[in-house]
């Protein structure tokens, strides 16, 4: 598929969107009988406080009647007992369900996010998609146990509430309803700004995040530039837009919450003064006045427990939004799927590009990297790519890995087209060290296992030795298992250069990409790798860019890439003889 294809396919996907609530419910759905049973206990705890009123109103009668309190005092005692039991009880359920719910949204944001498309992340912020991770799918989980469970909570005990004020006194009752009503239209007006505000200022967060993590991710060099000052101020800067994101949503919310206790309020002011009129005229008794005070009274928790859900709600709903834009970013096929594959170890395999058209769309208009490439390589030996800065040399291996698809054109592996083959598969024979020779944060051991997780201390032993990594591993005080650090900070470049080959060659691959493998190595350890690219060319096909004569001397092919194509192909003898830019790159020693 290629870049455009790939807007088509994510403006498609945006254009038939659910709409969020049936994505925050989608979430739900795998755990809705814990949400259920965590609600219906939250019910039974609301049944129960209830019933604590009439309780009280049968306490008063038997004070007035001089009855036996006992009775009174055992059920107002064991409805308090009960209802805070099953309270609790409701909240870890639904706590547990809400948990589950953030789980599952991380590991299903996460699993996509590892398999975007090289093109789509080119275009994303990491600071950005880890606060979707985190801070998102965190709001994701308190809007599953305070918002939705709360939500539906507050309309039943509200619902409840008002069916037990119409059994003691219809005229209170209607008194209530209108202060309520008058309220209510105030707060559905303030619900809708409180999303806009909670995805404002989730996206803000995420801006900080973006800065924060672009100073860490280049340390040593802020702080050889000097630059501390300068990046602590841009995050600093982030950070006090992301909180004026933050007062607004609080600001929002302090509305919602004191229009919800302004309408209890206003309700018991009217409540007191209509129904004491009625007890002093005798058409209403005491009683009665109090039980309906304590319903309004306990009316005002479903109230607040509705209106803080809905803020809650938007919250969640601004969330779910920014964890859709995420599904919505073309993805890879998923690992494992099955199909035909390369074999696996076997011979080298064939490589060729006919035709091949290929820019980066990032910016969105770029120009022509490859203009008509195309070449064609044999089975097994060592093949260099050699050109000016620019001239498309990386952009072959990434084409060959398939990070990207080229606008118009083939690239074959053994006369298949690469896009025919199962994407894991054909990873699965290609080996690529990268320029940069990226190690991760963790032991030694999971740096080599990350492409053959299944390989044993023997493998390991023979394929550090092969790199040059044997006197490494005699020096590390717990060898294979010893920590590297972040970003592999304990190592020297040389090393993680020779790690990121061991870990190539672990794969056993048909295909072995190395991009400027040697840049980091002495003379010593460099004529080491030589030979050993000279013994894995008999049975692999070794493609390599390089910028020291040294490396493209003994290759058995040269390919010299200019303008987006192959501006001269042959030996290095006869390169020397018949090629002007070739022959200039030899005499500055191929460094450009």
């Amino acid at each position: 598929m290629t870049a455009y294809a790939d807007r088509r396919a994510a403006g498609a996907r945006r254009h038939h969107r659910r709409p969020a609530w049936r994505v925050l419910l989608g979430y739900v759905g795998p755990h809705r009988w814990a949400v259920f049973a965590g609600w219906f206990a939250g019910a039974l705890a609301g049944v129960a406080a209830l019933a604590q009123p009439m309780a009280a109103k049968l306490l008063i009668e038997s004070l007035g009647r001089s009855r036996s309190l006992v009775v009174p005092i055992l059920l107002l005692t064991g409805l308090a007992v009960a209802g805070a039991l099953l309270s609790a009880a409701g909240s870890y359920l639904v706590g547990r369900a809400g948990e589950s719910v953030a789980l599952r949204a991380r590991q299903g944001v996460t699993s996509h996010l590892l398999r975007l498309r090289v093109a789509a992340m080119d275009r994303l912020n990491p600071g950005d998609l880890l606060s979707r991770v985190t801070s998102d799918t965190t709001l994701l989980r308190t809007v599953t146990t305070y918002g939705l469970v709360q939500a539906v909570n507050g309309v039943f005990l509200i619902i409840a509430s008002v069916a037990m004020m119409a059994v003691l006194d219809h005229v209170l009752l209607e008194v209530t309803l209108v202060v309520l009503a008058v309220n209510a239209a105030a707060v559905l007006g303030v619900v809708p700004r409180i999303r806009h505000a909670n995805r404002r200022s989730q996206a803000a967060v995420g801006g900080m995040g973006t800065l924060l993590e672009r100073a860490l991710g280049a340390f040593r060099t802020v702080k050889a530039s000097g630059a501390e000052h300068r990046q602590t101020a841009a995050v600093a800067a982030a950070a006090h837009r992301a909180w004026r994101r933050g007062v607004e949503v609080a600001g929002w919310t302090a509305v919602l919450e004191a229009s919800a206790g302004l309408a209890v309020q206003m309700s018991f002011l009217a409540v007191l003064g209509v129904g004491g009129l009625r007890v002093a005229g005798g058409t209403l008794p005491l009683s009665s006045l109090i039980a309906f005070l304590l319903y309004l009274f306990l009316l005002s928790d479903p109230i607040t427990a509705l209106v803080t859900g809905l803020g809650q709600l938007q919250a969640g709903l601004a969330a779910v939004t920014r964890l859709q834009q995420v599904h919505d970013l073309p993805a890879e096929p998923v690992a494992g799927a099955t199909g035909d594959a390369l074999p696996r170890p076997g011979p080298g395999a064939s490589v060729s590009f006919r035709g091949v058209w290929f820019r980066y769309r990032h910016p969105d208009v770029g120009r022509w990297v490859h203009r008509g490439l195309s070449f064609e390589l044999p089975p097994c030996g060592v093949t260099a790519i050699v050109g000016p800065s620019g001239a498309g040399k990386s952009t072959v291996f990434a084409l060959i890995e398939r990070y990207y698809d080229p606008e118009t054109g083939t690239i074959a592996i053994d006369g298949r087209d690469v896009r025919d083959w199962p994407l894991p598969r054909l990873r699965a024979a290609i080996g690529y060290v990268e320029q940069d020779a990226p190690v991760l944060a963790g032991t030694l051991r999971d740096n080599l296992c990350l492409a053959a997780p299944t390989a044993g201390d023997a493998d390991l032993r023979v394929v550090a030795e092969l790199s040059g990594l044997g006197e490494l591993l005699d020096r590390l005080p717990q060898g294979l298992d010893t920590l590297v650090g972040h970003r592999g900070t304990t190592l020297s470049g040389g090393e993680r250069q020779r790690v990121a080959i061991a870990r190539a060659l672990l794969r056993r691959p048909r295909v072995l990409l190395l991009d400027e493998a040697t840049s980091q190595l002495d003379a010593v350890n460099e004529a080491a790798l030589r030979g050993l690219v000279a013994a894995v060319a008999t049975t692999t096909t070794v493609l390599v860019i390089a910028h020291r004569l040294s490396t493209v001397v003994g290759a058995d092919h040269i390919l010299v890439l200019d303008g987006g194509r192959v501006r001269a192909a042959g030996t290095h003898d006869a390169l020397l003889a018949t090629d002007d830019l070739y022959r200039e790159f030899v005499t500055t020693q191929l460094v450009r």
